[in-house]
């Protein structure tokens, strides 16, 4: 069921494509993929953090050197001076891995020391005697072709007459990569040993989670054919349980529909075996009559024929519930006209009704009206009104009545289907059982498979109708008769 060597599915992201999909592979990608996708990001962000912290140290000392160089600016009779000193070159000079530039300007932007190429502050023009006094600010900017960090404050010097100078200093930022890619080792290298480990360690925890899927797979496997009892849902995950329950519903579905099947069977060979050992006494009394007239082959030939009609009729009664029961949903259903099939049934069913001397009518139009079509499978629903009309017939004695109504409403489209005779009827307390498969209400002695209403049973079932069965006459005794009516509802 999905063990890490079976695993495949198709993933979101395309990552780990496979040609079969399963529970696990599922899992493992939408787990994985988001891991990998991230690491690229959080290496990115990493970068970027480690370039801020990397820059912190480096820009206290350079705001340090600004501090020491703005100690050496003065001002003697309206003249800026800036005196550098040894201790201060040294200072300037101490690194042998970067290099560090510096300038003075005043007020007016002359040169007082320093590198003369050193670029301006943005807001050095627009700006300059609005900017805070003693304030060092920091900025990114290129200096004769290098990137540099450059630290800048203007000062004010001078009793008398003070005058703005712009102190600038510069510091190239081979230390600062050199530190940041040191951080960003010290953090890849871990992540590289740790994303195959968390690789693994994500495998085997699913390995181990899917393990009770593989458990029940093989306790399924295990069982006997005929072994339909339910699963124990006891060993199962909560989230699985579902899925254990769907599977034991459906187990005790098919176990009552094997015993069905197995009853069906036993009743239909119980069915089958009366009139075929009819036909073979009958055909050796035939034999033995051979020596005793024409008249008794006669009689024996006539009850071989009477027994090979029942077995004809229970044949194909059972091939009708058949096809009721296997083809009723998966049989196209088209617009079906009930009035016009109707007619056509009880037209076959005449000649019939004749030979018992039974009066056949029927009640109804012709043909539906326009828009008044039923959404249902022809050969089944001829099947329902040919099941109930020779029902009717065959319970009739003679000189009785068999009507046939098909009403119909306009306005919400139900349609009824009723047939109505004049028998001995069906108690109240048998109602429920003669639509079960081979059920006979006693006492009627006529010869019949008890078929007949189960197959309309079933039929109705499949179109979403509903079978009513009650008393004709409910006055009269002792035939009471009865009406069948199958409602069909909305198209």
């Amino acid at each position: 069921m999905g063990t890490p060597a079976e695993a495949g599915s198709s993933t979101p992201f395309g990552l780990f494509p496979r040609e079969q999909r399963s529970l696990f592979g599922e899992i493992l990608d939408w787990m994985l993929t988001p891991l990998l996708l991230l690491w690229p990001l959080s290496l990115a962000l990493t970068w970027f953090v480690a370039q801020g912290i990397a820059s912190k140290p480096y820009d206290r000392a350079l705001e340090f050197n600004l501090q020491a160089l703005s100690q050496l600016v003065s001002v003697n009779d309206a003249v800026v001076r800036f005196e550098l000193n040894a201790q201060t070159r040294d200072l300037l000079r101490a690194d042998d891995t970067d290099r560090i530039y510096y300038q003075v300007l005043d007020a007016e932007g002359h040169l007082i020391s320093g590198e003369p190429g050193f670029p301006l502050p943005d807001f050095e023009r627009a700006a300059a005697r609005a900017a805070p006094s003693g304030t060092i600010h920091l900025r990114d900017d290129v200096l004769r072709g290098e990137p540099v960090r450059v630290a800048y404050t203007w000062v004010l010097r001078g009793n008398e007459s003070p005058q703005r100078v712009l102190l600038q200093i510069a510091e190239t930022r081979a230390k600062r990569a050199m530190l940041s890619t040191e951080i960003i080792k010290g953090v890849m290298v871990p992540q590289f040993i740790i994303l195959p480990l968390a690789v693994l360690l994500v495998w085997l925890a699913l390995v181990r989670g899917i393990r009770p899927l593989n458990d029940l797979e093989q306790r399924i496997r295990a069982r006997r054919p005929d072994d339909l009892s339910p699963l124990d849902d006891e060993q199962v995950p909560q989230e699985v349980a579902p899925l254990v329950s769907s599977i034991n519903d459906l187990l005790l579905r098919l176990k009552a529909s094997v015993s069905d099947q197995k009853r069906f069977l036993a009743d239909a060979a119980h069915q089958l075996k009366t009139p075929l050992a009819g036909l073979r006494m009958q055909a050796e009394m035939a034999q033995q009559a051979r020596h005793n007239g024409e008249g008794d082959i006669q009689r024996s030939l006539q009850q071989i024929a009477k027994s090979s009609m029942r077995a004809t009729h229970t044949v194909n009664q059972l091939l009708a519930l058949a096809r009721a029961e296997t083809s009723g949903r998966s049989l196209a259903k088209v617009p079906f006209d009930l009035a016009n099939a109707v007619t056509e049934v009880i037209e076959d069913a005449v000649p019939r009704a004749l030979d018992q001397s039974i009066d056949l009518g029927y009640e109804g139009p012709a043909q539906m009206p326009a828009g008044c079509l039923l959404q249902g499978n022809p050969t089944l629903l001829r099947e329902l009104a040919r099941n109930l009309i020779d029902n009717a017939i065959r319970y009739t004695p003679a000189g009785g009545v068999v009507t046939v109504r098909v009403l119909v409403d306009r306005y919400s489209g139900v349609q009824l289907l009723q047939v109505e005779d004049d028998g001995p009827g069906v108690p109240q307390a048998e109602r429920a059982l003669v639509l079960e498969p081979f059920y006979r209400a006693l006492g009627t002695n006529v010869d019949g498979s008890g078929l007949g209403l189960a197959i309309v049973q079933e039929i109705a079932t499949q179109h979403g109708a509903t079978l009513q069965l009650e008393d004709s006459f409910p006055s009269r005794t002792p035939r009471r008769g009865l009406r069948v009516t199958v409602r069909f509802g909305l198209p």
